[in-house]
């Protein structure tokens, strides 16, 4: 009941929310990006990476709403390593020429994270710290539930007997905050640097994605970016921390 609440709230953010525009002022189209990701390595233990993404959003008047996917899938040796997929909607309503209040919703699951899947919906007041060409920087932060299903745990004891851990779920009030930065070397080549924290008493999780972004076309470009992604509480048996280098090309629309 929970998640068909949740997945209605973010489908009302991105579909719904326009409507709540005025009349009079009239809606753009969606823009923003998709992106391809791939990493191949060889020897001693053969890795594959795949990713894919995509990053839109669309004003309408005093709203802004937003939508991100992202797919990542990894082997070594032939075995899968990685198998994550991510959903998550905006919706920002600009208050003044800086503060701005929003809605978010997200879920994601991960079948290398020890949790079935992960949802959050939440809202509150961000802040356009620095407005220009040459430098951007946005924050943000409000309350909201999130919700763990967290999977079934298969472990043995130091006798070699095996535990079983039982699924379960974990609701929790919680605290989201993120900050967005994007400096401008030239009209061609820009970095970025995305902070994202969700706080909840049962565990946290930190995410930071820095990126170097140089433009090859008018449409296509090319990135480099370290991604780290940390869970304060994660689940027995599994690490609390996972990185990534990505190098992508991205189209943008």
């Amino acid at each position: 009941m929970h998640l068909k609440l949740l997945a209605a709230a973010a489908a009302f953010i991105v579909f719904a929310g326009p409507s709540l525009a005025q009349e009079d002022e009239k809606p753009q189209g969606w823009s923003g990006e998709g992106s391809v990701s791939a990493g191949v390595t060889t020897g001693n233990t053969e890795t594959t990476d795949l990713g894919i993404g995509v990053d839109m959003s669309r004003e309408t008047g005093k709203w802004t709403f937003g939508v991100e996917a992202l797919a990542d899938y990894g082997e070594i040796s032939g075995a899968e390593s990685k198998n994550r997929w991510y959903l998550g909607g905006t919706a920002d309503r600009q208050i003044n020429d800086r503060l701005f209040g929003f809605v978010r919703g997200s879920y994601e699951q991960d079948e290398f994270s020890g949790f079935d899947s992960r949802t959050f919906i939440g809202g509150g007041l961000g802040y356009e710290i620095l407005i220009g060409d040459k430098q951007s920087w946005s924050v943000r932060g409000g309350p909201g539930l999130k919700i763990d299903e967290i999977a079934e745990i298969i472990t043995t004891d130091a006798t070699g007997a095996t535990v079983i851990t039982p699924a379960s779920t974990e609701e929790s009030f919680s605290f989201v905050a993120g900050s967005e930065y994007v400096y401008a070397f030239n009209d061609n080549v820009k970095l970025s640097n995305d902070t994202n924290v969700l706080y909840a008493e049962t565990s946290t999780q930190i995410s930071n994605s820095l990126a170097l972004t140089a433009s090859l076309s008018d449409a296509l470009s090319a990135r480099i970016s370290f991604d780290v992604r940390h869970d304060t509480e994660p689940p027995a048996g599994f690490e609390d921390t996972d990185t990534a280098t990505r190098f992508s090309l991205v189209y943008g629309f």
